[in-house]
């Protein structure tokens, strides 16, 4: 679970961090050819790059969450039994109601 929350945190911090960087880079000219744009090309462009950069990371995370292997997380026993019990409760008023129904449309 750890490697999990761990994954997950190094994601988000490169999510925040990798477009600052771009944007950053680009309004400070620390981008080789940069100085040549026009104003309104870097902003586009760093822009541009910028929300790239966040797909990319979101992808890369998609990535290795699907590389996980399934059989690794198991659930929890009793939110199991918890779950198909409550699948399996029986309300009298629901059954009769939805009969009626069935009836009424014939």
């Amino acid at each position: 679970m750890a490697g999990v929350i761990q994954k997950f945190f190094i994601a988000s911090i490169v999510m925040w961090i990798a477009p600052i960087a771009i944007l950053y880079g680009f309004s400070h000219h620390s981008i080789p050819g940069s100085s040549n744009l026009s104003p309104y090309s870097m902003t586009l462009l760093s822009g541009f790059l910028a929300v790239i950069s966040v797909n990319v990371v979101i992808a890369l995370y998609i990535c290795m969450a699907m590389k996980e292997p399934s059989d690794k997380h198991e659930p929890d026993p009793s939110f199991l039994a918890e779950a198909k019990a409550s699948v399996r409760q029986f309300k009298p008023g629901e059954a009769t109601e939805s009969s009626q129904s069935c009836k009424k449309q014939d």
